[in-house]
């Protein structure tokens, strides 16, 4: 690379990327790379730049262009891939956040609600076990609840919706912000 800002941005994101479970350093640093280029570029110009082997450029791109961080851009009287990265910083995380953490907040709200039925299913079958079963519902209710609030926080915030730490705070039951004082265990 040519330059220190370049240099100092593309290796930065590269390192945000590594811990973000998202995308890899790497790509990061492909995606970094492309977003600072004014006109798509081909896998050459993108493996040099890099220091990586074209190979390793082409087979790591494709996992930008399937998270639609990056895109193939036909490029007129060349056969060459030629790619740029997206700019729309807002659509970006509108689009991660929908496909990688609204997912997993979604099996959380499941888990919680199919523990619920074993519970119930167990309490009717062993009604001695009354305490516990309360304390596991409260849990899970106040574990189901705060996921369903965030969900729903990112669902307005990929429809491009304000979110308000008022309607957060709503969502959330009264069993859940009364564990705030206690010790984290």
């Amino acid at each position: 690379m040519a330059d220190r800002a370049t240099t100092a941005l593309v290796d930065g994101l590269g390192a945000a990327a590594a811990t973000s479970g998202v995308i890899t350093q790497l790509q990061g640093r492909i995606f970094a790379y492309l977003y600072l280029q004014e006109r798509p570029t081909s896998l050459d110009d993108i493996a040099a730049a890099l220091e990586q082997s074209k190979s390793t450029i082409s087979v790591t791109i494709r996992g930008l262009v399937e998270w639609h961080l990056v895109r193939r851009v036909p490029t007129p009287g060349t056969r060459k891939d030629h790619y740029e990265a997206v700019t729309n910083f807002w659509r970006l995380m509108q689009e991660i956040m929908e496909r990688r953490f609204r997912w997993n907040l979604r099996q959380v709200v499941a888990t919680a609600e199919e523990a619920k039925r074993a519970a119930d299913e167990d309490y009717r079958s062993r009604p001695s076990d009354r305490e516990k079963a309360e304390c596991i519902d409260r849990r899970r209710s106040s574990l189901g609840s705060c996921f369903a609030a965030v969900d729903g926080g990112i669902g307005a915030f990929t429809k491009g919706n304000a979110i308000t730490p008022e309607a957060l705070q709503k969502a959330v039951p009264p069993a859940l912000s009364s564990t705030r004082s206690r010790p984290v265990h």
